[in-house]
């Protein structure tokens, strides 16, 4: 299986604006978010979808979405919940995203994929999310 873009990224081969890593899993910024604070949480391992995941990573993977949700509530705690997506359609590598989010148009917001990162607030809210 050839590398995905998130495979990339956990090697270091592409950069990103990192909240959370661990053995298992690792958090960044969505460079298309579908709200602002959107984090994709993938595992280490490359697999398409979550199913296949071991137990211990899949429970990894839950715990670090859980987590970072958490400290998503703490950054936005105007926004009434924190959502969460599994569905692997851009990338074939098991992801969750997950991003603060108040009405029902938020989120289904669809971000538009052409434009151009706005990598000086991503970083920014990297930093806020960061754990230290």
């Amino acid at each position: 299986m050839e590398d995905s873009i998130f495979t990339k990224i956990i090697k270091g081969e592409i950069p990103c604006h990192k909240v959370y890593e661990d053995a298992h899993t690792l958090a960044f910024m969505d460079i298309h978010p579908i709200q602002p604070g959107h984090v994709l949480v993938v595992s280490k391992r490359q697999v398409e979808n979550f199913y296949e995941l071991t137990d211990e990573e899949y429970t990894a993977l839950m715990q670090s979405v859980k987590q970072v949700a958490l400290r998503l509530k703490q950054v936005f705690p105007e926004k009434a919940r924190i959502g969460a997506m599994i569905e692997g359609l851009d990338v074939p590598h098991v992801h969750v995203k997950i991003f603060p989010f108040t009405t029902s148009d938020e989120y289904r917001n669809q971000p538009d994929l052409t434009s151009e990162p706005d990598h000086e607030a991503l970083a920014r809210t990297a930093q806020q999310l960061a754990f230290t």
